[in-house]
C-alpha cells in the first residue's frame, strides 16, 4: 500500500507543477481560448490584474500587424489609462501618459504613424470587451489608440475598426481608472 501512495504523489506533484508553471495561474485563472479564425492573443498586465483579447486578421489585417508591431517593440510598456467613460469605453495608448505633468494633453498623442486604412467590418461589431481603433474623425488616421467597450455600443458600428475582443479579465478592465499604468504588453500565439 505504500508502493501505491508513493506512486500516486509523483503525478500529483508533477500535474500541481504544471498548473503552477501556466500562464495565468497567478492570477487565478487559466488562459483564455480564443475564437475559431483568431489571431494573435494581446496580454495586458495592468496594475489592477491581467486582460487579454484576441484579434482578428482576417477582417483587420493591417490595424492587426501594426498593434502587434507596437507591442512587439515594447510601445505600450509603462502607458497610463487616460480616458475611461463608466458603462461605455476604457482608452489607451497614449505615449504622453508616462508623464504625469503632461495629463492635459493625454489622448492626443499617439505613435507617429498612422494605419492609413479604415478596416471597418460588419461582422465585428461593438459587443461588450470589443477592442477597436480610436482615432479623431478619419478611421483611416488611428495610431495607436484603441478602446474596450464596457457595454454594447451599437452606434459605433461603421465608424471604428474593430480587431479584436476581450476573452479573459473583463473583470480588470471594468476596474481600470485613470492614471491605472500598463506595466506590460505582450503578444501570444492563438491556442
Amino acid at each position: 500500500m505504500i508502493n501505491t501512495v508513493r506512486a500516486f504523489r509523483l503525478p500529483v506533484v508533477l500535474c500541481a507543477l504544471t498548473l503552477l508553471a501556466s500562464p495565468g495561474w497567478a492570477q487565478g485563472t487559466a488562459p483564455a481560448q480564443t475564437s475559431p479564425g483568431a489571431g494573435p492573443v494581446i496580454v495586458v498586465e495592468t496594475v489592477k490584474g491581467t486582460f487579454e483579447f484576441e484579434t482578428y486578421p482576417n477582417e483587420a489585417p493591417k490595424t492587426v500587424a501594426r498593434i502587434v508591431e507596437l507591442v512587439n517593440k515594447r510601445f505600450y510598456n509603462g502607458h497610463r489609462v487616460h480616458r475611461v467613460e463608466p458603462g461605455f469605453v476604457v482608452q489607451v495608448g497614449d505615449p504622453a501618459t508616462r508623464d504625469m505633468t503632461r495629463q492635459d494633453s493625454w489622448g492626443r498623442g499617439g505613435s507617429g504613424t498612422p494605419i492609413g486604412v479604415a478596416e471597418i467590418s460588419k461582422t465585428r461589431t461593438h459587443v461588450r470587451g470589443a477592442v477597436a481603433m480610436a482615432h479623431a474623425g478619419d478611421a483611416s488616421k488611428a495610431d495607436s489608440q484603441w478602446y474596450v467597450t464596457l457595454s454594447p455600443q451599437a452606434r459605433l458600428d461603421g465608424k471604428y475598426t474593430v480587431f479584436g475582443r476581450v476573452i479573459s479579465g473583463m473583470d480588470v478592465v471594468t476596474k481600470l481608472a485613470v492614471t491605472d499604468r500598463i506595466i506590460r504588453v505582450t503578444v501570444r500565439e492563438a491556442k
